[in-house]
């Protein structure tokens, strides 16, 4: 493999990542494409890329899929940018239009209202690129840097990653590095080594990207303490569960 082929998502909770493997000189001989989390698992499932941050919800397209490193973008507790937004409370939810951007929050949002909140909405969806204006929607999901934004639009804002540790008692993986094929250890040890250094140097990160961060009170904050990256035991138990329910 002379050039390595990776994509990325490009939201302020994946920096860290994109931090570490800029840091690390590996992109000297890499190809780093930041996209839409479910463009992310389009490049990787046609073979465009070599590695990607997948979101969860695809991985059952994957015929067959390897883990690349023990580093995920997870929660396990509020994580702030994966929404039910409503000018109703849930009780009163009749229709959810789908954010196209991410099939984890459509697929996680659906589990929750079958499941937990026991509502049956009917879904709408979204078109790739279709811009996201409040006064259009009277209920949606939403995720990334726009919900900073537009949640303060709605009086009823719903935090998926919350509504599923309360419903299960476990952390949610919303993506995960992985490749269709096996990759060599010169390739994935060098990768999990400047993700790593990226997590642990994240302060750093947003000086070095001070001028591409989203309008976020405090984006600090929100790396350190609303986004959990490391892919644990329980993450792996939330994982689990989470695909279990999409059969």
């Amino acid at each position: 493999m002379e050039i390595l082929k990776i994509s990325a998502v490009s939201y302020l909770n994946t920096l860290p990542f994109v931090f570490g493997l800029e840091r690390s000189g590996l992109l000297k001989n890499s190809v780093l494409e930041l996209d839409v989390p479910s463009v992310c698992a389009e490049k990787l499932e046609s073979g465009a890329v070599d590695l990607a941050l997948v979101p969860a919800g695809a991985l059952p397209d994957f015929p067959e899929y390897h883990l690349i490193s023990p580093f995920c973008i997870g929660a396990v507790k509020e994580v702030k940018t994966v929404l039910l937004l409503s000018q109703k409370p849930l009780t009163e939810i009749r229709n959810i239009h789908l954010d196209f951007d991410s099939r984890t929050s459509v697929e996680l949002v659906k589990i929750l209202s079958y499941n937990y909140w026991n509502i049956s909405p009917i879904w709408k969806n979204l078109n790739r690129g279709e811009a996201i204006t409040p006064a259009r929607y009277e209920t949606l999901v939403a995720i990334g840097d726009k919900t900073f934004e537009i949640r303060r639009h709605f009086p009823y804002v719903y935090d998926l990653a919350s509504e599923w540790i309360k419903f299960t008692g476990l952390p949610f993986v919303f993506a995960l590095w992985i490749s269709r094929t096996k990759l060599p250890e010169e390739i994935t040890r060098p990768v999990t080594a400047a993700l790593a250094y990226g997590v642990a140097h994240i302060p750093e990160c947003l000086e070095y990207f001070h001028d591409k961060l989203p309008a976020c009170d405090n984006c600090l904050g929100y790396l350190e303490n609303n986004i959990s990256y490391s892919l644990d035991k329980d993450k792996q138990k939330g994982l689990e569960l989470f695909l279990n329910y999409l059969g």
